[in-house]
């Protein structure tokens, strides 16, 4: 193996090390350039040595650029900048999830009282659990009672009980 080839592989590495740099490293695609002219220059390298050392090297690149990236980004988060750059994901409580449609299908006529005001969509609470209805007939206050009417898949329909 020749030193040219030593060269194109340490330019491949090189590349590597830079889409690496570029994921942690905010500089606006400067380094992705570095990275795609080292990449570049070692499979013109590996072209010079021969068409089957070329073409070699074109599928080593095809397969490390994209595993580069994956792993990259897979420790980007886990890292103390990553920690401090990205949003963490909100911690639902078993409570807030949307009740699945069997359950809601068993609060067909039951009553409850509007939390927000209807417009025409709005949170009640029916029997003890905060979900999201549609009012019947469009705007409908807080502190209204209501029914539910109609059931239909996770879309709870509701109708205001008119006191007298």
């Amino acid at each position: 193996m020749g030193w040219w080839l030593v060269l194109a592989i340490f330019l491949y590495f090189a590349c590597a090390a830079l889409i690496i740099a570029e994921v942690f490293v905010p500089s606006g695609g400067l380094i992705s350039i570095c990275a795609l002219a080292c990449l570049v220059g070692g499979a013109a390298i590996f072209f010079r040595e021969g068409r089957t050392y070329g073409w070699i090297g074109i599928a080593i690149a095809v397969v490390m650029v994209p595993s580069v990236l994956v792993v990259a980004y897979k420790i980007f988060p886990k890292t103390r900048f990553g920690k401090s750059v990205t949003l963490t994901p909100p911690k639902r409580e078993q409570g807030d999830a949307v009740p699945d449609t069997p359950e809601l299908k068993e609060l067909l006529g039951a009553e409850g009282v509007v939390l927000t005001p209807l417009r025409p969509v709005g949170m009640c609470e029916l029997s003890g659990h905060r979900i999201e209805c549609v009012a019947e007939g469009g705007y409908v206050d807080k502190g209204k009672k209501v029914k539910v009417i109609e059931v239909e898949s996770t879309q709870v329909t509701v109708r205001v009980i008119e006191e007298s």
